[in-house]
């Protein structure tokens, strides 16, 4: 979770909102992703389907089921639903999103097998966005 919130770092200073996400297989990162919407004018490009894409091509394979995906903030409807494709392993989460996170739906959108944590470095994450969305009001 330590990578992710580096990378939530960089989305910052270059004005995305401050989201990270890596993919992890073992030990071993074999994805990377922060929030590019604004830079590649693009609004699929949410740090996690950045990292599900790397990952994907690392391991040459649309499925990643022994994998773990570390995300800074819950994620969008959009990214959950490319997590349960993916069937990712394990899912672990900084910061809650109240109002446009999977969970808002109320039933299960993940797939059946993927395990979700939730909390693990919420408040830095949580910290982080504060900052970047006052910044965008002053």
């Amino acid at each position: 979770m330590a990578e992710a919130m580096r990378l939530a770092g960089k989305a910052y200073d270059e004005g995305e909102i401050p989201v990270g996400a890596v993919v992890v297989i073992g030990e071993r990162i074999i994805g990377k992703g922060y929030n590019q919407t604004e830079r590649l004018h693009d609004v699929t490009a949410h740090a996690e389907m950045i990292a599900i894409t790397a990952a994907s091509d690392n391991l040459a394979s649309k499925y990643l089921p022994d994998c773990t995906l570390y995300v800074t903030l819950e994620p969008c409807v959009m990214c959950a639903g490319a997590l349960y494709w993916t069937q990712m392993k394990r899912v672990v989460i900084g910061a809650s999103d109240e109002k446009r996170g999977f969970s808002n739906l109320g039933k299960p959108i993940l797939h059946p097998k993927t395990q979700l944590i939730k909390g693990v470095l919420g408040l830095e994450s949580q910290e982080l966005l504060l900052k970047f969305f006052r910044g965008l009001r002053t």
